[in-house]
């Protein structure tokens, strides 16, 4: 159950009702503005946002990176508020609160559980009026700690978005006294930036992700060694860098991948490497709304993903693409020579998948989801 509004949040809200009083204020919080597909998000909300009636601020709790340099070029205020002495923990918590309560902020939106422990808390603390946290993979968390540090902060949140149905399901399950207050959003991407161009007509494959655990990148390669025992000329780029980085090159080597799979490590040219492409794979054990799948599907390439979280909501098996159970090298391999076999079908492939992300996945269809939600909550409060 929502709690009451205190002091603080009333006059606040007050100052609403008097009208150009200010445009409303959203404070983003998340753990880190590093490279990541949370991160970027975050940049597109700070690009897209209606400027006429809100004003962004951005708080990470840890490390800063790229995303908070492109949110400064944009002219938002970006902070980081980190861990610091004996009672770290706690300290962050009230630091938090004050630097909330000194900017004035109307809506507090977290992003994913640990932010949204701190975020809430401190929100609370200042008077914040409305309270929303975004998850943005597959429900809150796997520990009991996470799940306890989530049902702990929902008491408090006005809102809890999943980025896909699939998220969405995960969290009413994980917290079912809140559930109401679940709701699903997709991601979006800006079209703008990703032309259509449509498969090239060689068989070259591209996977960008982090390489890290949940991607299952050693999956990928072991099927990558099944289809270049029939497709000699096969090849695989991958873009993206992690923890895992320096293993999977030496899998790649013990598979004797070395002619047919490039690491071409963290890359600012997305657009331009899936236009040269021929399909998108990705083979990752869990996802959300992956934003780099819609990426691809926005330049015009087929897909082959795994059959997990969101990607069904994105990806229409047998019109779009083709999803494979994941963990599984063989049926992955199946699917990629399918998909090597069947050029002639690529480009209208690639055009069913672009117009599905201008349909369904487009970053300023998103932005007026997360403004009008802001406004009811806002509006429901101010009654």
């Amino acid at each position: 159950m929502t709690s009451t509004l205190d002091a603080p949040s009333i006059l606040r809200l007050a100052d609403h009702q008097k009208v150009g009083q200010h445009r409303i204020r959203v404070c983003h919080i998340s753990m880190t503005l590093l490279t990541g597909g949370l991160e970027r998000l975050l940049v597109e909300f700070g690009r897209h946002c209606n400027r006429d009636r809100f004003d962004l601020r951005f708080i990470a709790l840890d490390q800063l990176g790229q995303p908070a340099e492109d949110l400064k070029q944009q002219g938002w205020k970006v902070s980081t508020i980190l861990e610091e002495g004996p009672r770290g923990k706690l300290s962050r918590a009230r630091r938090l609160s004050k630097l909330l309560a000194d900017e004035q902020v109307d809506v507090v939106h977290s992003h994913n559980t640990l932010a949204h422990f701190y975020a809430t808390a401190a929100a609370k603390w200042a008077g914040v009026p409305v309270i929303v946290n975004t998850q943005h993979g597959r429900g809150c968390g796997a520990s009991w700690k996470a799940k306890w540090q989530f049902r702990l902060a929902n008491r408090f949140a006005d809102r809890v978005i999943g980025v896909s149905e699939d998220a969405t399901r995960l969290c009413q399950d994980d917290d079912r006294l809140s559930a109401r207050r679940m709701q699903a959003i997709w991601n979006g991407i800006d079209l703008t930036r990703f032309a259509f161009r449509g498969p090239i007509n060689q068989p070259v494959a591209i996977s960008v992700a982090r390489l890290s655990p949940e991607k299952d990148f050693a999956t990928l390669l072991r099927a990558t060694s099944l289809v270049v025992r029939d497709v000699p000329d096969f090849r695989l780029r991958i873009v993206g860098n992690g923890r895992e980085a320096n293993a999977l090159k030496e899998l790649a080597r013990e598979l004797g991948l070395e002619n047919n799979v490039e690491f071409l490590g963290e890359r600012h040219d997305i657009p331009a490497l899936l236009g040269e492409a021929a399909f998108f794979v990705s083979s990752s054990k869990s996802e959300g709304i992956s934003l780099t799948l819609l990426e691809a599907m926005a330049v015009g390439l087929p897909i082959v993903a795994t059959d997990v979280g969101g990607n069904p909501e994105v990806v229409v098996d047998g019109k779009t693409g083709k999803l494979v159970p994941s963990c599984d090298p063989e049926q992955l391999a199946t699917a990629m020579k399918a998909m090597l076999a069947d050029s002639a079908s690529w480009p209208v492939m690639g055009e069913l998948a672009r117009q599905r992300v201008e349909q369904h996945f487009n970053v300023k269809h998103m932005l007026q989801q997360y403004e009008s939600l802001y406004d009811e909550l806002l509006a429901a409060k101010s009654t």
